[in-house]
């Protein structure tokens, strides 16, 4: 027998939801009632959104703009090795009607931006934060606090994770725990640092399990609690947080009432856009500038300051550049000539522009940054070369 809002489908796939007694049909209304917006469908976003939509949440937004890359496939549980080329919205889509055809997915093919994400965050229950840079958390944070809409925070690198719930009614949001973002390049992401494959699936998972007790109302959430997840010791600790009574946003008399900057306001560099420091810093180089200096008469010190590992699956060393990673340059400046213009590039420009600041520290000048990194190189000079 069918229920009026629940088909006999329903009631048969969600039975071991319905017997529980912090469920039952209401509940099971209230997730099939439900929106919830992921950001992203990477590595946290692929447990998370196949979790919801196995658990029967309603409506499920994801954000996402890039394509399907094979470099995806060791994390990112979402996508297969079919879907590599695809938008990560098309294949999320795909893979989520199967795995529950009651759920309704929405796409947003787009990037996150201070112009964007109020009108797109609207009208969710909850947003759920899956990426990996600091611009677009501090964003997230700030357009649920002005929504009034949690956030159910996550991150990992490495071996480590941490998941919260920010943005909750006289919680503290994630700027009463990071006020300022750290130096640029000064954490890499996992793009850069590396992490363990099963590692997103186990904060993914945790994302997805306070997104459903915050729409059902039932248990104790993480709100005021950070738990932090260390993989190589297996062992969760927890930190007490509070709301910051001088937090710019979320405090009784904020000081910042919209939405900013946010890659400004990181430090961070568009590519193509230039450079966010003064001249009398360093130069920052778009990738036709640069191979036009390669091929000069005169051409630079090129320096490439990512991991072995990958300048092992491409590098510009037929263009004559040398492998000093970013946290061995200190130790070995001694074998860049002062005499020569430096360029140094890295993935995505962010361990370009440390390593820029440390080569003028020194002495170095003039000094260039590969704006974008390997990245920039890839999509307009070399088409086809592999990044990691």
């Amino acid at each position: 027998m069918d229920h009026p809002e629940l088909s006999r489908s329903e009631l048969h796939r969600y039975a071991r939801h319905i017997a529980l007694p912090e469920v039952g049909l209401e509940g099971q209304l209230r997730l099939k009632a439900g929106r919830v917006l992921c950001v992203g469908a990477g590595g946290l976003g692929s447990p998370l959104a196949l979790y919801l939509a196995a658990a029967g949440v309603g409506t499920i937004g994801i954000v996402d703009f890039d394509d399907v890359d094979a470099s995806n496939l060791q994390r990112q549980i979402l996508h297969g090795t079919g879907d590599v080329g695809r938008h990560k919205l098309d294949s999320a889509a795909d893979r989520l009607e199967d795995v529950n055809p009651h759920v309704e997915v929405v796409g947003h093919p787009q990037r996150l931006t201070s112009e964007n994400a109020l009108e797109i965050l609207k009208g969710y229950d909850v947003v759920v934060d899956g990426t990996d840079n600091f611009p677009t958390r501090y964003l997230v944070n700030d357009a649920c606090v002005l929504l009034g809409t949690p956030n159910v925070y996550g991150s990992v690198f490495r071996w480590e994770g941490q998941v919260s719930v920010f943005a909750t009614k006289g919680g503290p949001c994630y700027r009463c725990l990071f006020r300022e973002p750290p130096p640029p390049g000064l954490v890499p992401n996992c793009a850069e640092g590396g992490v363990l494959g099963v590692l997103p699936g186990i904060i993914g998972s945790m994302q997805a399990m306070e997104t459903i007790k915050l729409l059902l109302g039932k248990g104790v959430g993480l709100a005021g609690r950070l738990l932090i997840f260390d993989a190589l010791e297996m062992t969760w600790r927890e930190i007490a947080l509070r709301r910051n009574p001088e937090c710019p946003v979320c405090s009784d008399s904020p000081t910042q009432t919209g939405l900013i900057d946010y890659e400004l306001f990181c430090g961070v560099t568009r590519p193509g856009e230039g450079s966010l420091h003064s001249a009398e810093d360093f130069e920052e180089l778009d990738a036709a500038s640069v191979a036009a200096l390669l091929a000069s008469d005169t051409p630079p010190y090129l320096i490439d300051v990512r991991e072995p590992w990958e300048w092992a699956v491409s590098s510009l060393a037929e263009r004559g550049a040398r492998l000093i990673p970013l946290a061995e340059l200190g130790d070995r400046l001694g074998e860049v000539p002062k005499e020569t213009p430096v360029v140094v590039y890295c993935r995505s420009g962010q361990r370009g522009q440390s390593a820029a600041r440390q080569l003028v520290a020194g002495g170095y000048g003039p000094v260039s940054n590969l704006s974008g990194g390997l990245l920039s190189w890839a999509e307009s000079v070399e088409p086809g070369l592999p990044v990691v």
